[in-house]
């Protein structure tokens, strides 16, 4: 498809050529033309030409950067806006783009918290049920089965015993679920306790999980202790699950203007895959508090993902 430049410099061409045409005809030069003749009017004309394409080109590069921030702009990425420079109804038109990504962005912001604050309280729901509702349940099945077991016969003993084993492993990885989906220790404990409690879930002999979590950390209020642990939690499932790591070190220290949690890890590496849901999920959580996230290669390969979040006193 021809751009806007291209149409606007070869209508303009047409009109200058059909001009010098008619300069070149009988009654406007001698008879015949002499060559001094045609090649100052060819040299006009390419003058003119030049004139014309270099003119277009610097009118019409505010609506070319416009054009380029409407392929790239990412909403879970605010605060990217083209410059309003141009005249006339070039700037009204970036300013209009401009204020409608403004909207856009407090609209998504909306409904995004309207969509994590549901997701948690579903969550809780569900964390409940199985706690309360499954958990219990299971918990009458391995009592009734210790009763029967210890009235079996023994030729019956061992399988009521393997049953009572796999009974009580379903019930761990219920509660295991539960914890996940509603972490109680953030609620109880705190912050530092939940992180811990994280890392101490997912070590497993072929994965090292390390935490490195300072003492002096400002307070951050429920919500954005809430992002931080659900971040990290992202992080490293996504480098025990997905990214096939080693190791996983995540650390949560103090800066001038808030906290700053980073989990790196020696995995696979983010390489040239689309972000999923989980990387998305992350960004929208960082926006609702006003924090910043950047994922990168780690320094030894890998993956290592920052949250950078701002206190009160120094929240943007």
């Amino acid at each position: 498809m021809v751009s806007l430049f291209w149409r606007v410099f070869l209508l303009n061409a047409v009109v200058l050529v059909v001009a010098t045409a008619l300069l070149l005809g009988p009654v406007t030069v001698s008879t015949p033309v002499l060559l001094t003749e045609a090649a100052v009017l060819v040299g006009g004309l390419a003058a003119m030409l030049i004139a014309n394409a270099a003119l277009l080109r610097m009118a019409l590069a505010p609506l070319q950067r416009l054009t380029r921030a409407m392929a790239t702009i990412d909403l879970l990425r605010p605060g990217q806006r083209p410059a309003a420079e141009g005249r006339g109804e070039i700037v009204d038109l970036i300013a209009t783009f401009n204020t409608m990504l403004d909207r856009l962005e407090s609209e998504r912001a909306t409904s995004a918290a309207r969509a994590l604050s549901a997701q948690e309280a579903e969550r809780h729901r569900i964390a409940q049920e199985l706690h309360d509702e499954i958990g219990q349940t299971l918990t009458a099945v391995l009592l009734d089965l210790k009763h029967v077991a210890d009235q079996a016969p023994p030729a019956l003993r061992d399988e009521l015993h393997q049953t009572q084993e796999t009974t009580r492993t379903s019930l761990e990885e219920i509660r295991r679920i539960a914890r996940r989906l509603r972490p109680g220790v953030l609620d109880e404990l705190g912050l530092v306790s939940a992180l811990k409690a994280l890392t101490s879930e997912f070590r497993t002999p072929k994965l090292s999980v390390r935490h490195r979590l300072a003492a002096d950390l400002p307070s951050l209020g429920h919500d954005r202790e809430l992002v931080v642990y659900r971040v990290a939690q992202e992080a490293v499932t996504n480098a025990a699950r997905h990214a096939g790591a080693r190791h996983v070190d995540l650390s949560l220290r103090r800066t001038p203007g808030g906290v700053e949690l980073r989990v790196r890890d020696d995995g696979r590496g983010l390489g040239q895959a689309a972000e999923g849901a989980g990387i998305r999920g992350m960004r929208e959580r960082a926006l609702l508090i006003g924090a910043g996230l950047a994922l990168e290669r780690g320094p030894d390969g890998g993956t290592e993902v920052r949250l950078t979040v701002p206190t009160d006193t120094g929240r943007r």
